[in-house]
């Protein structure tokens, strides 16, 4: 075992309002001696965990660009991605979902509504990044946002403006280096101990899913490109993870989870609430005049996960001249039929077959993950009972 001497040095960078919480202060950034900063703050003061957010949500599209070539988009929360996006552009039933059937979406502008209209009430505040420069219609569409701030590499004309008005000039403005080049070794001190290790420098392609030894074994160009999309996400988020992705986009993601079939099943329960968006019964919900955006969507969800004619959803029934009829069992079971195609990733193997009975529940067609797995054989079986293909990457990614 290698015993390299730990030689950095670090020098002051800035000051922090405080740390994870309020009472963890004095709090500041440090950078490496003889390193640029990797980003530059153009508005407002980031704190602790908005930078957290901030490098990992860059480094997230910035690899979903160099392997995809497409413009892509991130909406994190707490260190892991609620959302994550690539341009694409949207159907009818999701542009209605998203409410931007009537918007004009530039690629920037489209791969953020991906990202974060999967999951709204995760992203509700969230910290928000862009492979590409942010353009006006992208900067229109974060205004009316309920976010912290964006990390993206350059800047249109007009966009910063608008950017810097937000939140009364506090929104916070980072301007990525798209040339820094990260350190080979990370170091993390965690009471008193320092740990070092060579960063996550793996990166996921279309070539890694070469390896596909389910008995069903064509992967679509679609396909493809969501389970790489599904891959580089998990590979930013708190794991255990799994992501599932259809698009062009994530679905559903379950970070940090101690049991990978939980992480399937919370994932895969955010999936179900992406699709029943789509119902003609939830799209087509009568809200009075005036109602506010979030607050639809918000309802939205409410409507499908639980019964407006109960007490504690008083305040929903507030926003409709009269209660709409529940969604029966029956509608929301024949609706979760209709979809198929999903890709789905883990940061690291099945220990059993469970998981993917559970990803069957939802449309899973497609699954990614390393391999490895004393069970490997029995979860083929599985995939192969459902006429599922699944390759086998061979690289772990859990991320801490």
């Amino acid at each position: 075992m290698s015993e390299k001497p730990i030689s950095k040095t670090y020098q002051f960078n800035q000051p922090l309002k405080y740390g994870c919480n309020p009472h963890q202060s004095p709090a500041a950034l440090y950078v490496e001696q003889g390193r640029k900063m990797p980003f530059e703050t153009l508005n407002g003061s980031p704190g602790y965990i908005n930078l957290l957010d901030a490098l990992n949500a860059w480094q997230l599209v910035k690899e979903l660009r160099q392997s995809l070539g497409l413009p892509a988009a991130a909406s994190f929360k707490h260190v892991s991605p609620a959302g994550a996006g690539l341009a694409v552009p949207l159907d009818d039933a999701l542009a209605r979902a998203y409410e931007v059937q009537d918007r004009d979406l530039s690629p920037s502008a489209l791969a953020y509504i991906r990202a974060r209209g999967a999951d709204p009430l995760c992203s509700f505040g969230d910290f928000a990044a862009f492979s590409d420069p942010v353009d006006r219609a992208t900067a229109e569409i974060l205004k009316t946002e309920v976010s912290d701030g964006l990390i993206a590499p350059g800047f249109e004309e007009g966009a910063l403006e608008i950017l810097k008005a937000k939140k009364g000039g506090k929104f916070i403005v980072l301007q990525a280096d798209q040339d820094f080049e990260p350190p080979e070794m990370e170091i993390k001190e965690l009471y008193g101990v320092l740990f070092s290790q060579r960063r996550n420098d793996a990166l996921i392609t279309p070539q890694s899913l070469a390896q596909v030894p389910t008995r069903e074994k064509h992967l679509t160009p679609e396909a493809i490109r969501d389970l790489v999309c599904a891959a580089i996400t998990i590979k930013y988020t708190q794991s255990n993870s799994v992501g599932y992705a259809l698009g062009g986009q994530m679905i559903g993601v379950g970070a940090g989870q101690q049991s990978r079939v939980d992480c399937t099943k919370l994932a895969g329960r955010k999936v179900e609430t992406w699709w029943l968006r789509m119902h003609p019964r939830v799209l087509d919900l009568p809200f009075k005049p005036g109602v506010k955006r979030v607050d639809r969507t918000n309802a939205r969800v409410r409507f499908i996960e639980g019964d407006f004619t109960a007490p504690e959803y008083e305040q929903w029934k507030t926003l409709f001249d009269s209660p709409p009829e529940q969604l029966t069992l029956e509608e929301k079971s024949g609706w979760l039929k209709e979809l198929g195609g999903v890709s789905l990733a883990s940061d690291a193997f099945f220990p059993f077959r469970d998981s993917i009975d559970q990803a069957a529940k939802r449309g899973v067609k497609y699954i990614l993950q390393p391999g490895g797995s004393v069970a490997d054989e029995a979860v083929l079986n599985a995939c192969d009972d459902y006429g599922m293909v699944m390759a086998f990457t061979g690289i772990r990614l859990f991320h801490h």
